[in-house]
């Protein structure tokens, strides 16, 4: 099959466009920890990235459990200690940091996978509190994924970025 010169400059371009997009996603989520703000604005079409082969076994619905309390202060299995506020998700097969858009109801956030599980039988994902809390889930539920990037595995991955120094003395800086 003979590819004329309009459709191979289109395509170039979108690849071009797409890649653009995900290089920039790390950096946007970088002051986050990796996951980005609840959003209840659907996604624009140009925001869709295409699927790896390890993405691809991925489903995009699946039944989600969360964990918390009685793993806070242990370690994850990509390294980062787990408590409250962390953000993130566990699945089995997924690398360390991949980012995954989670949709609950109207919410919708993007965060990091931050460990192996879940362990039960009948769940496909687990989130951590912070993120089970940030979906408005409290029970077994079934969500909306999808892979849309990779970011650098760090112990910090899924944290909260740290509070201003204003915030955290009230307004007042000593200097």
């Amino acid at each position: 099959m003979r590819i004329g010169s309009t459709t191979a400059t289109v395509v170039l371009t979108l690849v071009t466009g797409l890649g653009a997009l995900v290089t920039s996603t790390p950096l946007a989520l970088a002051s986050t920890g990796g996951a980005s703000a609840p959003s209840t604005t659907a996604p624009s079409p140009a925001a869709k990235t295409p699927a790896t082969s390890t993405a691809a076994k991925v489903r995009p619905s699946g039944v989600a459990t969360w964990f918390g309390p009685g793993f806070y202060g242990k370690k994850t299995a990509c390294g980062q200690t787990l408590t409250p506020s962390v953000i993130g998700l566990a699945n089995r097969t997924l690398p360390c940091g991949t980012l995954v858009k989670v949709a609950y109801r109207s919410r919708t956030i993007t965060i990091p996978v931050l460990d192996r599980g879940p362990y039960s039988r009948i769940a496909d994902w687990d989130l951590t509190a912070g993120a089970a809390r940030a979906l408005g889930v409290a029970d077994t539920v079934r969500i909306k994924t999808r892979v849309v990037g990779q970011t650098a595995n760090s112990p910090s991955l899924g944290m909260p970025a740290s509070p201003p120094a204003e915030v955290l003395s009230g307004g007042a800086v000593a200097g």
